[in-house]
């Protein structure tokens, strides 16, 4: 998604993918087999490509002094959205087999045309009133801005993006700051409904609170980004991210550690501003790294966050070996150590966080980008 963006603009890229995703959501309607869902939920996944082409989008409409709360809006609303579809879908589903007498079995599968049809709407709206830059979209912005020597190619757009340290580090960061969110939603209720033992309808509620933050906590993290770097640059966003992530890493530590009911839900709450907090300010630097290859980096950090929930999710919580508690912290611990990187990302034209840019910031700045 990241050299789709870069090649044909992220309005085209994200309706693209959306008008070829929904079909799929449809075809959930006919899983009749445990390999079909299976294969269902896989070509599903695809769709959260569309984070990458947001991200990317986001990056190119605002200016560098606002991007990352435009970033963290964006984010933060969108993660917000799936738990708009958690109370959704199951109020359709009792409405259509209360009211209309439909059988559970197809109640369930005829819920899946609304999500299917609002995810094809939304694309064709993309398309018909979406615009890729502030200037027009991105070929008509491409023709006047650029000479068709200098177009590039996929593999050139890849490359670039790839060889860049900076969009390694950050896909790192970010698997520790968004995939600890994504594996904290998942068995953040189970802990307290074991742990605590309250009933399962009373740890949804408190595991709701945890990712209902969102809506505030992620554009928080943005806008700390954006006045961090009108005060210090980049070195203040980074750190920034530095400081924010380190105390959510704590905050998980501490999470696994509390034997109380309430100083438990305190902190989790807590951890939740944090950990969010740090994704939206990632995001803030990110649109600095490339403009070049811009959605590779974009790619390659978003991907790293779920990469580092699949392998939070397989090393902490995927057998007995550790109790969940224990398994909380030695997550916060692994949050402080692969925040760590974040002090290697230096940028020759504003520094990074130990040291000052080592050339004149504007001509630093112009090489940076003629050297992409």
């Amino acid at each position: 998604m990241g050299p789709a963006c870069d090649l044909m603009g992220p309005r085209i890229a994200s309706a693209t993918l959306s008008l070829l995703t929904a079909p799929i959501i449809l075809a959930t309607c006919l899983v009749s087999s445990p390999q079909s869902f299976i294969l269902i939920r896989f070509l599903i996944g695809f769709s959260l490509a569309s984070f990458v082409s947001n991200q990317y989008w986001m990056s190119s409409m605002f200016s560098s002094n606002v991007v990352g709360l435009a970033n963290g809006v964006a984010a933060g609303w969108a993660n917000m959205g799936s738990g708009v579809t958690q109370l959704v879908m199951p109020f359709l589903y009792n409405s259509l087999i209360n009211y209309y007498e439909i059988p559970p079995f197809t109640a369930w599968r005829v819920v899946f045309i609304v999500p299917a049809t609002f995810q094809a709407i939304t694309a064709i709206m993309v398309l018909v009133y979406g615009q890729d830059f502030p200037s027009g979209n991105y070929k008509k912005s491409r023709t006047q801005s650029t000479k068709p020597t200098q177009k590039d190619n996929l593999l050139t757009i890849l490359f670039h993006g790839l060889r860049n340290y900076r969009g390694w580090i950050l896909a790192l960061t970010y698997g520790f700051c968004f995939g600890v969110e994504l594996t904290t939603d998942n068995i953040i209720a189970q802990y307290f409904y074991d742990r605590f033992e309250v009933n399962l309808q009373l740890a949804g509620t408190i595991a709701a609170c945890f990712g209902m933050t969102n809506c505030f906590s992620r554009p928080i993290g943005g806008m700390v980004s954006d006045e961090m770097g009108k005060r210090f640059g980049m070195r203040g966003r980074l750190w920034g991210l530095w400081v924010v992530q380190t105390v959510a890493g704590l905050l998980c530590v501490l999470l696994g550690r509390i034997n109380t009911l309430w100083g438990s839900i305190i902190v989790m709450c807590c951890f939740s501003v944090f950990v969010q907090a740090a994704s939206g300010l990632t995001f803030g630097v990110v649109p600095f790294v490339s403009q070049r290859s811009l959605g590779v980096i974009s790619g390659m950090t978003g991907s790293g966050g779920t990469v580092g929930a699949v392998v939070t999710q397989l090393l902490l919580f995927s057998g007995s070996k550790f109790s969940k508690q224990t398994s909380i912290s030695l997550m916060g611990i692994m949050m402080l150590v692969c925040t760590l990187p974040i002090t290697l990302i230096y940028f020759p034209q504003s520094g990074g966080m130990l040291c000052g840019p080592s050339f004149n910031p504007n001509k630093a700045n112009e090489d940076y980008h003629l050297l992409e």
